[in-house]
């Protein structure tokens, strides 16, 4: 394959890093990352929609907002390809340092954003620009975080040590989501605990995006400790870098690039569909007269012919069966890692997707308004979850040399973003409302998802015993 040619004649040299310093290095940025990714698709469900995308069809403001949300995706592979080119061409603490810097700036402007009523639809679009700068950096940050993590494990370690940087998106999810309830908890709404008051819709939102300063100026501190790779330095003092990664990577990796992509696939329909589409449906009113006494209690204006049903319950309730069902997705985030190191990474995904296939058919029978079987079906998700992002932090850079190690498995991921996570709460959305408000169709898509990246694995060649240092 094309990444490198396998076994080592040598022992390895000690890292250029202490075990410590990249694994603290590795977490800490796509903790923060992701922090600011999981805050605005929180906000996104609960006031965009009325605040910078107003409507009398709370349908059409929801889905705006989803745009919004799906926007960033696009940019990610821009930001894939700008901060692949200069870590593969300069380095990786740079670069990361950089889409750190991007992000955190990005998510606190919105946290100072007018809202429609002030500046009108402008809000809406500088709303826009800074969703699609968040994308632009995460474009970047995952696959760096993920060099940093690999490119300095140990022999027979990779994958243990690469589902680090991916513990960053449960730990992520944790945090903006506890805090988004202890704002709610010291707002409360006066009569119905299940909306938000007028407190939190005025200025409680905007705090968990101005918190990511403080979140930023931690990561920045950690990272700029950090040195340079081995097998960076040594391509760097072999001569080996090459002027134009993004180039080279197109012309002489491209079936690494596609296999990449179709096999991050249903890990990222699956990762949205548990986050963003869970989060819809389980706050959604479970009948029309539900909704409708909720749409006058609140003085808004309620359409019965465009409403479709959901779990009911109330977001405090979901949002606390979530934490619980990411729990377990940051356990067996870290689970993954030694069976993808002991077994490889090809068969343990293949397993994992298999099951993942067999979880879609789950939909229509588990997620609605019994709270037992919903909370149970979020913990399998976010199980299955954890199984198959754990391994990815490994797989998709083992896939290319370290010359363009960055520019590749950045690309892959996030080209992956688009055709995964970009669309899914949209598709999401369409498939419910064609069902009625059941989700068997929202589990058929994951299904068909699932296929595709069953595919690529197939296709695909094992990456346990490559040599990272070529």
């Amino acid at each position: 394959m094309s990444a490198a040619t396998t076994g080592d004649s040598k022992a390895p040299a000690a890292p250029a890093n202490p075990r410590s310093r990249v694994i603290t290095a590795s977490l800490i940025g796509t903790t923060i990352e992701f922090y600011d990714f999981y805050v605005y698709a929180t906000a996104a469900v609960l006031v965009f929609p009325t605040l910078f995308f107003p409507s009398a069809n709370p349908t059409t403001s929801l889905l705006a907002s989803f745009a919004t949300f799906g926007a960033a995706m696009v940019a990610r592979p821009i930001g894939a390809m700008v901060f692949g080119h200069f870590g593969d061409r300069y380095g990786r603490k740079a670069t990361l340092v950089a889409s750190l810097l991007t992000m955190g700036i990005a998510t606190f402007l919105i946290g100072v954003l007018p809202t429609f009523d002030t500046i009108g639809w402008w809000a809406a679009l500088l709303l826009l620009i800074l969703r699609l700068g968040q994308g632009f950096a995460l474009g970047g940050e995952w696959s760096g975080a993920a060099l940093v993590a690999t490119e300095n494990a140990p022999t027979g370690k990779r994958a243990w040590y690469g589902t680090f940087p991916q513990l960053g998106a449960p730990l992520g999810f944790i945090i903006a989501n506890g805090l988004f309830l202890l704002i709610n908890a010291m707002l409360p709404h006066p009569e119905n605990p299940a909306l938000q008051s007028e407190a939190f819709v005025a200025w409680g939102w905007r705090i968990p995006f101005l918190f990511s300063a403080v979140m930023v100026i931690v990561g920045l501190w950690v990272r700029l400790r950090l040195v340079e790779s081995t097998s960076f330095q040594k391509n760097a003092d072999s001569g080996k870098l090459k002027k134009s990664p993004l180039a080279e990577v197109f012309r002489f990796h491209w079936k690494n690039l596609i296999l990449g992509t179709f096999i991050m696939l249903a890990t990222y329909v699956l990762f949205y569909l548990m986050t963003n589409f869970t989060l819809t449906f389980g706050t959604r009113a479970s009948s029309v007269e539900v909704a409708q006494k909720a749409a006058e209690a609140a003085g808004k204006p309620f359409d019965p012919s465009t409403f479709y049903p959901g779990g009911g319950f109330g977001y405090v309730d979901f949002v606390l069966m979530l934490i619980i069902g990411v729990v377990f997705f940051g356990i067996f985030t870290l689970v993954s890692g030694p069976l993808a190191d002991r077994f490889g990474r090809r068969k343990t995904l293949i397993v994992i997707t298999l099951l993942i296939i067999g979880f879609g058919f789950l939909f229509e029978p588990m997620l609605g308004t019994d709270k037992g079987l919903t909370q149970a079906f979020l913990i399998i998700g976010f199980t299955l979850m954890g199984a198959t992002f754990g391994p990815m932090g490994a797989l998709l850079p083992e896939l290319f040399p370290t010359n363009v190690r960055y520019s590749g498995s950045a690309i892959s991921y996030n080209v992956s973003s688009i055709l995964g996570a970009a669309v899914a709460p949209l598709i999401a959305l369409q498939l419910w409302q064609a069902a009625d408000g059941s989700p068997f169709l929202v589990g058929m898509y994951l299904v068909a998802m699932g296929v595709l990246t069953l595919i690529a694995l197939l296709l695909s060649r094992e990456t346990k015993d490559i040599n990272i240092d070529n």
